[in-house]
């Protein structure tokens, strides 16, 4: 539910020559892990405790009526916690009902995120921005294991180009995950190093512990709050 079960530690008369009621034994013996499902559905129970706490109190040793009344307070509070929790848990359910529905609606879109996408054989549109000051921008390119694996020059004055999986030095590059960064040179000193954002198209939308999850082409998989944009579809 998002909040621990609050523990609640009841103040009593020794309970001498009680009746042999299942419901006050059980009551009266539950573990932690199951109060607050007690506390929310057995109220009865409790004050069945508290007229058998007073029915059969010493009455050399009458119980204080404050204390009664602290007991009550304070059964309340908790019961009003446990609640309180369960309501938190059915707003969360329908927040994250909510959020599903709202990416739902990307599916078939363009995501932009910095993470490695999926290369299939397909162009990657990638988003270029060379540092201010640069007279020389490379595109990185860099497999699955982080390995740069190709270095290509780009304009300056391009926002975007396109990878077409070509490598350099003739064939083309296998299928699998890639990322991308800018490398940005002034009179043939590297002065920025910076990601290049991707577009990927969206397949799937899908929970992933209990945050809004979009699955990419090839089965990317990255959290709706990672995305850096969205477009039309590629």
């Amino acid at each position: 539910m998002g909040l621990a079960p609050i523990p609640i530690s009841l103040t009593q008369q020794p309970l001498a020559g009680l009746p042999n009621d299942p419901a006050i034994a059980s009551a009266a013996t539950l573990p932690s892990s199951e109060t607050s499902t007690v506390l929310s559905s057995d109220f009865e129970t409790f004050l069945k405790m508290l007229t058998a706490q007073a029915q059969y109190q010493d009455p050399l040793e009458p119980i204080d009526s404050s204390e009664y009344a602290a007991q009550l307070a304070q059964f309340s509070m908790v019961e009003q916690q446990v609640l309180t929790n369960d309501r938190i848990a059915e707003m969360t359910a329908q927040l994250q009902v909510s959020n599903m529905s709202r990416v739902a609606g990307f599916i078939g879109m363009a995501a932009r995120t910095s993470d490695p996408v999926y290369f299939g054989g397909q162009g990657i549109p990638v988003a270029t921005d060379p540092a201010t000051g640069a007279d020389r921008a490379f595109l990185l390119v860099k497999d699955g294991q982080g390995n740069t694996v190709d270095r290509l020059e780009f304009p300056l004055s391009a926002s975007e180009v396109i990878w077409d999986g070509q490598a350099t030095g003739g064939g083309t590059y296998p299928a699998g995950r890639y990322s991308f960064e800018v490398e940005s040179l002034s009179k043939g000193e590297v002065i920025a190093t910076n990601p290049a954002p991707t577009y990927a198209q969206i397949t799937e939308a899908r929970d992933i512990n209990g945050e809004a999850g979009l699955i990419l082409e090839g089965g990317i998989t990255v959290l709706a709050r990672n995305l850096e944009g969205l477009r039309d579809r590629i």
